[in-house]
């Protein structure tokens, strides 16, 4: 998956300036657009709900606060609102990660330069962190 500083390959296109491919990264390049085409369609979804929970409130004089049914609607609107933002900033986690793909640096935490583990990368194929990293502890 990695390129080791020390293989042929590393040392031929650092040397040769030319950018070599692995299966590996075709992997991953496939796994990071699924992930992109999953949280756009998520996002779509989403704006949505929210147009139509919208929608649903237009024209309407009642407040939320003494409407049975408005409290609902607004926290309904306010969660899905929450989950596109969270969906949103992992589109752009997804996209940073295609250009480390393409920089050869995917799977090398971007804090500490340490491998990210196969089964972070597994998880979840964006990850710029190790565990480490991620949870804190280099801080």
């Amino acid at each position: 998956m990695l390129r080791e500083e020390g293989s042929a390959q590393g040392w031929c296109a650092s040397r040769c300036g030319i950018r070599v491919t692995s299966m590996a990264d075709d992997r991953w390049r496939v796994r990071l657009n699924n992930e992109e085409a999953e949280t756009r369609a998520l996002i779509r979804a989403l704006s949505a709900s929210i147009d139509g929970l919208s929608a649903a409130r237009e024209g309407d004089n009642s407040d939320d606060e003494h409407d049975p049914e408005g409290s609902t609607i607004a926290f309904e609107r306010s969660q899905a609102s929450a989950m596109r933002k969270q969906a949103t900033e992992r589109l752009d986690e997804i996209e940073a990660a295609m250009t480390r793909v393409e920089a050869g640096t995917f799977g090398i935490c971007t804090e500490c330069g340490q491998p990210i583990a196969e089964a972070r990368l597994e998880a979840r194929p964006y990850a710029a962190l190790c565990v480490t990293c991620a949870s804190g502890a280099r801080r």
